[in-house]
């Protein structure tokens, strides 16, 4: 029986794709800038329940799924700051497409000027933001040893944090019989940050 599986619906991919679903997803959002849409915090916040007893064990254990989380968003990032490095400035030139809209790359630099390397690490927990910022830092030519040692920290935090939420809260009956709206809360505390910005951004332009 085919099923059908909406790139959008976190639980669905993973019941349908498992941990190489989950893997392909983290890297894409991480690496590539066409990934900007993909459910990063709440996939791995759900793997992370999907992987527990109270979640049927559907997914691998949790220490794999964490291992191959974390090495596919270091991956990804470092794919995204060497393609930064060698067609950065041409990308910021281009004009935009339905695919490419230069206000997600401003968005993403403004980041990275305001919290400097750090920016590496805190966006791992910014939607769209975390697509972007390995790009930015690629077409600013930061040292790669010091993208490298952020990434590797930002991705353990992230990779491991977010599984690991899922797993633990996955024995609280609360969370448990209330899955969906747990996720909605992931994925809106993931947001907040980036609104911060959004609004920040609009009044630096009123002023």
């Amino acid at each position: 029986m085919q099923m059908a599986v909406s790139l959008l619906d976190a639980e669905s991919l993973l019941r349908a794709g498992g941990l190489l679903a989950l893997v392909t997803v983290v890297f894409v959002e991480s690496g590539l800038l066409v990934g900007f849409f993909l459910p990063g915090d709440s996939l791995l916040f759900l793997a992370g329940f999907l992987a527990s007893p109270s979640g049927g064990q559907l997914m691998p254990p949790i220490w794999l799924v964490m291992i191959c989380v974390v090495v596919a968003a270091i991956a990804g990032d470092q794919v995204g700051y060497s393609f930064g490095r060698r067609v950065g400035k041409a990308l910021a030139l281009r004009p935009e497409n339905r695919w490419f809209k230069k206000s997600r790359l401003d968005q993403a630099e403004q980041f990275a000027q305001k919290y400097g390397p750090k920016a590496i690490v805190l966006a791992r927990f910014v939607p769209i933001v975390r697509t972007f910022t390995p790009v930015v830092a690629g077409i600013g030519h930061l040292d790669r040893k010091v993208f490298t040692r952020y990434n590797v920290l930002g991705g353990l935090l992230w990779g491991v944090g977010l599984p690991g939420l899922g797993y633990g809260l996955g024995g609280v009956a609360l969370v448990r019989n209330n899955l969906e709206s747990a996720v909605l809360v992931v994925i809106a505390l993931s947001l907040i940050p980036a609104a911060i910005q959004v609004v920040r951004h609009l009044r630096s332009n009123e002023t």
